[in-house]
């Protein structure tokens, strides 16, 4: 997919023609139709299977409160490789930063786990800022080569760092008044709903600010054309560098929500960084709203696998979707054909 296609991908209302205002994409609700039908006989067999509607309505209810938290970490990823064409496999181990920086914050200063997003989100855009002006903006970042050995090293030196820093004993972030409820008999704890709930939002400012912003326009348009862009007078050096700390940024909001959920070590990044990526590909590599349905969709595979296989092997559904994803659709959901 080239830049073009990737902001078409991510600006497709705006660049949609005139006289078809509300086009109807029959292919994508073909796609959408597929999408349920395979989503409908999933939750038959894991019904199947269990032998419990219980069981099963607390995984869909699960699943989707997790697949928001995956879908605002795979919106950051998206962005960068939709804008830059860059991979960054840094990206779990800046979310491990972050969370080690809200973990820092509630154990030394009793801050609320959720305050500490207020800190760490600018405190990653940052990061992302000072990581594209030293490793990615010059020449030498061009190739797809190059991109992966420094995001790679990049993300060794990240966790390794952290080991030396806060050693390899696992942590955790505890929420004050954490309290659960029943949801239809599902039940659901309250630290799950306030990151989905914040990851939906999260998504919903960054989809704003690429629509209704000077800042979202002048990024379209470097992904649309850079070398156009740059004719009407937009720095395309300083948009690259302020969308790859946006993209980071969001790493770190994500962090910040997801802390009170998880165990905190310096590997962390890892596993979010193998779903994240999954998610990109399954939503369409420079699809921010297919990242989004795409974190949902993963999350709920993710959870449905536990009933099949049991709770250990949940990632294997995850590696299957991403494997047939790659065999039958590589361009994603959302994602378009290449000529």
């Amino acid at each position: 997919m080239n830049n073009l296609d990737t902001a078409q991908a991510v600006v497709d209302p705006d660049t949609a023609p005139p006289a078809r205002r509300f086009p109807v994409d029959r292919s994508f609700l073909g796609r959408a139709g597929v999408v349920a039908v395979v989503l409908v006989v999933a939750v038959v067999v894991a019904l199947l299977r269990s032998g419990s509607g219980l069981v099963v309505w607390q995984s869909v209810v699960t699943g989707i409160l997790t697949g928001g938290l995956y879908g605002l970490i795979a919106m950051g990823l998206t962005l960068i490789f939709g804008v830059l064409d860059i991979v960054n496999f840094a990206h779990g181990a800046l979310l491990a930063v972050a969370m080690f920086i809200s973990f820092g914050l509630v154990d030394t200063t009793g801050m609320h786990p959720y305050l500490t997003l207020l800190i760490a989100t600018p405190a990653l855009f940052l990061v992302g800022a000072i990581v594209y002006r030293g490793l990615l903006s010059g020449s030498g970042a061009r190739s797809l080569e190059n991109q992966l050995l420094i995001t790679l090293g990049l993300s060794l030196l990240l966790e390794n760092g952290l080991l030396m820093f806060f050693g390899a004993e696992p942590k955790s972030i505890k929420l004050p008044g954490e309290f659960q409820f029943s949801l239809f008999g599902a039940v659901v704890a309250g630290s799950r709903l306030y990151a989905f709930l914040g990851a939906i939002a999260l998504g919903g400012v960054l989809f704003w600010l690429l629509r209704r912003t000077r800042l979202g326009t002048a990024i379209r348009a470097v992904a649309a054309n850079g070398t156009g862009a740059q004719l009407v007078g937009i720095n395309v050096r300083r948009i690259h560098m302020v969308t790859f700390a946006i993209g980071t940024a969001c790493a770190g909001a994500a962090a910040a929500l997801a802390g009170p959920l998880v165990t905190v070590s310096p590997t962390l990044g890892e596993q979010f960084n193998i779903t994240a990526f999954v998610v990109v590909v399954l939503g369409g590599m420079g699809n921010v709203v297919g990242a989004l349905v795409g974190g949902l969709l993963i999350g709920l595979v993710e959870q449905l696998t536990t009933i099949y296989l049991g709770g250990q092997s949940s990632l294997l559904g995850v590696f299957v979707v991403f494997v047939l994803v790659l065999f039958l659709r590589p361009q994603g959901l959302f994602g378009r054909k290449t000529a």
